[in-house]
């Protein structure tokens, strides 16, 4: 069995985070899997990196940004390799470009062209954990690229579907997917399974929990999905294409603080949704400025001031409480 594993920046702020990281990983090699862990930079580091070189310039060279953005991957991938080997396992680091991520040249937002996976398959072959730095690759004219927003999200899913693996898993600091953000609605509720085209309509319209670029890649090339936390042994959540029959009616509820927008998704969700979601929070007291629907989410768009009141409201309406 092959798996790809993700760990995020949550998964890594410090030594006892990067243990519990590598002993996940440790432990699905000793099972006798081919792994391959793709980290993203530890912490805040990447906001720090950033700041550092506007300290310098306001406006740096975003070749140079580039080159110094994907340093914080490679930290982290040195140091994971480094924990692996600490505690028995054997482990390589590689940067982007070490793996076989080939880009074009857009600095700062790069998209993924090919993967040339060689030299990992010769590290599992060798027996090794491969770990490769996420958000990055090299462009045609040999410099450092990253990938923007979420782009470890995505080197993991372009890397297991390359390497035709059985499954790729995002660790993050959530032990699931919910129907909202349980951070922002206690009350939401953790799903076992989500189907890949309302995972990919949630991603577009707010939620974090992965990006839309990732669910696109894995639905194009039939990649199963888990989402998990590094810090319980929840069996987290699934996000693959699933038949109609157990595809969800109501999937979840998102928003977006820069479209000033909360959505509804799910299959049973449409133009015929919005009378009833525009009457429903009118009623409550939350004037809905304007409202647009396509198959599978509804749009409301409220003032920004009542956009967590207008989220908490559909999610309790339409979804409703735990059983």
């Amino acid at each position: 069995m092959c798996i790809v594993q993700k760990f995020g920046g949550s998964s890594l702020a410090g030594p006892d985070r990067l243990r519990r990281a590598a002993t996940i990983s440790g432990e699905a090699w000793r099972r006798g899997s081919r792994v391959v862990v793709v980290v993203s930079a530890s912490g805040d580091t990447t906001d720090e990196l950033l700041s550092l070189a506007r300290q310098l310039a306001p406006h740096p060279s975003p070749r140079e940004l580039d080159a110094l953005l994907s340093t914080g991957e490679q930290q982290s991938a040195a140091l994971m390799a480094i924990v692996l080997q600490s505690i028995g396992a054997r482990a390589r680091s590689f940067s982007g470009w070490q793996a076989g991520i080939h880009t074009d040249s857009e600095a700062g937002d790069a998209a993924i062209r090919s993967i040339q996976p060689g030299r990992l398959l010769r590290a599992m072959d060798a027996g090794e954990i491969a770990v490769v730095s996420g958000f990055q690759g090299i462009s045609a004219e040999g410099d450092i690229t990253t990938l923007g927003r979420g782009g470890s999200d995505t080197t993991a899913v372009a890397l297991a579907a390359a390497l035709e693996a059985d499954r790729c898993e995002i660790y993050t600091d959530v032990d699931g997917i919910y129907t909202a953000d349980p951070r922002v609605i206690p009350s939401a509720q953790k799903l076992e399974e989500i189907d890949s085209r309302d995972m990919l309509l949630l991603a577009r319209h707010g939620s974090q929990v992965l990006h839309p670029r990732a669910v696109e890649l894995a639905m194009e090339h039939d990649v199963e999905l888990r989402l998990l936390s590094s810090f319980s042994a929840s069996p987290g959540s699934a996000v693959r294409l699933l038949p109609e029959t157990r595809r969800a009616p109501l999937a979840g509820v998102t928003r977006d603080e820069a479209a000033s927008t909360v959505t509804l998704v799910g299959r049973a969700v449409g133009e015929a949704t919005l009378p009833f979601l525009r009457v429903s929070l009118e009623h409550s007291g939350v004037p809905v400025l304007d409202a647009a629907a396509e198959s599978g989410c509804a749009h409301l768009t409220v003032a920004r001031a009542q956009l967590q009141s207008a989220m908490e409201l559909v999610h309790r309406i339409v979804i409703g409480e735990p059983a």
